[in-house]
């Protein structure tokens, strides 16, 4: 091959690149811009009653850490609303813990397959004898915003689909490191501004796994029993393709903390991307063959929002590919991949700085915001442990005890 030639398939390759980075960007974008538009996410028939309910939680080695999760959600329940905790493969005393809350235990012991969905599994199986009309699902480190669970409950009826509430985590009160703050950033860029994007745009979101609500026959027939790293996000789209696509409403709330301690939050990251990474990489093509197949653009909006990856690893991606196309330029005079990448980058810098001055600079300060480059650095081993050995088993993450007390009081 020619030195020409060679030139001619690295500059095709750079310009794909830079059509390929720009489309997560521009999603991005449009998402973060839609956010900002009044509207309402609540809009369902006011005429139906309060539905039969059950609370159900996953712990694993929660113990009294779980005490404040459950009296959040002790103090929405109406009579006839069971609270169910699945205390799942435990050798503490979240089982005892739970009882004294006023809580049905159900104790699941089987130490092959760990993990979340596992333990929904089980503890559905266990109400099918007796089913409710809407079943809710809380983390064991979550509070229970007032009025939540309400809400919650008659809207997955009145629209008979799946409702995913805002669920947002704070940096912990050290006061926060700047990488914590950024976290806290990127987190409510996931779980509020795009999801609330999607909605002003008429289209459904992913599932955050906090704060999830499911009318029985649905949630009764989905596939749970898995030791996915993000079952929340798979059910989603197992849920989607069926037919029964998840609504974000901001009415209903639930927040906790980051963890605290440096290796916890590196565990948390760690499962939550290659959890992420690993589902895009199998199910966006999945979900854009399925729209093509049932004629349905609601397929292809979630496909592209999956499409999206950790913000951080979007930024790294797009400085890379915009350093090789600066260089490149120089070398052979071919700008087509710069000038496309400036324009995404353009669009990137709006999109984050709009979504921390409208949503999270009470949080987040301008002064951490400038940490970011501090945070991808810190990001980068999590990135190269994807590509080397990416992590494929469920890990709980070390909850911070005092951190779920304080937020239950807040």
């Amino acid at each position: 091959m020619t030195l020409p030639s060679v030139v001619q398939v690295f500059n095709g390759i750079l310009l794909g690149c830079a059509v390929g980075i720009s489309i997560p960007i521009g999603v991005l974008f449009l998402e973060c811009i839609a956010a900002l538009f009044s509207g309402s996410n609540d809009s369902f028939p006011r005429n139906h009653g309060r539905p039969s309910l059950d609370v159900v939680i996953p712990a694993y080695n929660e113990g009294e850490g779980m005490i404040p999760t459950l009296q959040t959600i002790q103090a929405q329940l109406y009579p006839g609303d069971r609270l169910i905790v699945v205390a799942d493969n435990c050798d503490d005393d979240t089982a005892a813990v739970a009882r004294t809350q006023g809580a049905i235990v159900l104790e699941r012991h089987d130490p092959l397959q760990r993990g979340k969905g596992y333990a929904l599994n089980y503890g559905l199986q266990e109400l099918a004898e007796h089913p409710p009309e809407a079943v809710i699902i809380f983390d064991a480190d979550a509070t229970v915003h007032p009025g939540t669970i309400d809400h919650l409950a008659r809207q997955t009826i009145a629209l008979h689909r799946p409702i995913q509430a805002l669920y947002l985590l704070y940096p912990p009160h050290n006061p926060p490191k700047p990488k914590d703050a950024i976290s806290a950033l990127a987190f409510t860029v996931k779980n509020w501004v795009r999801p609330q994007g999607l909605a002003r745009l008429g289209f459904p979101c992913l599932l955050t796994g906090n704060g999830m609500a499911f009318p029985w026959d649905i949630i009764a027939d989905a596939f749970l029993d898995r030791g996915n790293l993000v079952e929340d996000m798979q059910l989603a789209i197992d849920l989607a393709i069926s037919g029964h696509l998840p609504m974000f409403t901001p009415q209903g709330k639930v927040t906790g903390f980051l963890p605290s301690e440096g290796r916890a939050a590196q565990s948390q990251r760690t499962r939550w991307e290659h959890g992420h990474l690993k589902t895009l990489q199998k199910q966006v093509w999945v979900l854009l063959k399925e729209s093509l197949r049932q004629r349905r653009l609601e397929l292809a909006a979630i496909a592209l929002d999956l499409s999206i990856p950790p913000l951080a690893l979007l930024v790294m991606v797009w400085a890379g590919c915009w350093v090789l196309s600066v260089s490149a330029g120089w070398l052979n005079h071919f700008w087509l991949p710069t000038l496309i990448l400036g324009a995404a980058g353009g669009l990137l810098m709006v999109s984050v700085l709009t979504a921390w001055y409208q949503f999270c600079r009470e949080i987040v300060s301008f002064r951490q915001l400038l940490a970011i480059p501090i945070y991808l650095v810190w990001k980068i081993p999590l990135y190269v442990k994807f590509l080397v050995r990416p992590q494929s088993e469920w890990v709980r993450t070390q909850r911070d005890t005092k951190e779920v007390a304080r937020s239950s009081r807040s």
